[in-house]
């Protein structure tokens, strides 16, 4: 698959942009460095919203990677997977991350308890730091004497080092999406400064940011459609179609093979408060009441 058979289109102002050349429509592209991280709350968040966007990362020859945050043990559809769910789904995700084409190694398990996100906000050290990710067991790994989500962000940033980051959209109606989000916003700051050095050297450069819708719709407009050939389209699916546990998946299959093959994200902005744009807001419309 060669460049020229996708087609990015960016909305700016009443224009849209379109090319091919992907340097043309993301902010600050970094070419050969390119590294792109999708983040997503479940293990089948990326490819049932992103999934287009993913492949077509791995179709431009894209270093990526994939942190998948929970271990999905409350997506069970039969009582007999109660106790089985979080390592159908582990071996779910392995199969249709592999059948996308992305290397084992570049998907980061964290095993943070599924719909449970709230307990593990921020980050606490713990008493020892025996707890590694190397199993699905139903607790979240520890790094560095500590847990929590900012905990695994900032030491997933520091370590990937990624140029851009997709993130679900703010306004989805799952909790555990919006925790992801909010959580690991927080930890781009955490990460670009000085504090907690044990999880790795600070980041030189704010990765670009981008939301992806799964539930709900986009908080304002997306500003990137990306339009692919049919063949990634049937290939996501296949990537959907891999999660059989998920008992509803059929219907995600028939609303993306209807909207075809394009996908929609959103760009927004990392900054930090600004005093002197609200000043300047207040000095641009100043009426002085004379006394």
């Amino acid at each position: 698959m060669t460049k020229a058979t996708i087609t990015f289109d960016r909305l700016l102002d009443s224009q849209c942009l379109t090319s091919t050349d992907p340097a043309d429509i993301f902010t600050d592209w970094h070419g050969d460095k390119e590294n792109w991280l999708f983040v997503a709350p479940h293990d089948d968040d990326i490819v049932c919203g992103a999934g287009l966007t993913f492949l077509t990362a791995l179709a431009l020859g894209v270093k990526t990677n994939v942190v998948i945050t929970s271990d999905g043990q409350m997506g069970y559809c039969r009582k007999e997977h109660i106790r089985q769910i979080a390592d159908i789904r582990h071996d779910e995700a392995q199969r249709s991350f592999a059948m996308m084409g992305l290397p084992l190694d570049n998907i980061t398990f964290l095993n943070f308890p599924d719909c449970n996100f709230s307990s593990y906000l921020g980050r606490r050290f713990i008493d020892d730091d025996t707890n590694t990710n190397t199993s699905t067991n139903v607790e979240p790994f520890a790094i560095a004497n500590a847990v929590g989500l900012q905990n695994s962000y900032t030491w997933v940033l520091r370590r990937i080092r990624p140029t851009r980051v997709f993130l679900p959209s703010i306004t989805d109606i799952h909790p555990d999406h919006q925790a992801v989000t909010k959580e690991f916003t927080i930890s781009i700051f955490h990460a670009s400064g000085g504090i907690w050095p044990e999880l790795g050297e600070k980041i030189e450069t704010i990765p670009h940011l981008y939301e992806y819708a799964t539930y709900s719709d986009f908080i304002s407009p997306p500003t990137i459609r990306i339009r692919t050939p049919q063949e990634l389209l049937e290939k996501k699916l296949e990537g959907i179609r891999a999660y059989k546990s998920q008992e509803q998946i059929e219907l995600l299959v028939d609303i993306q093979r209807k909207i075809g093959a394009k996908e929609f994200i959103r760009e927004k902005r990392f900054e930090v408060f600004q005093p002197s744009k609200c000043d300047e807001l207040f000095e641009a419309k100043s009426l002085v009441i004379p006394r």
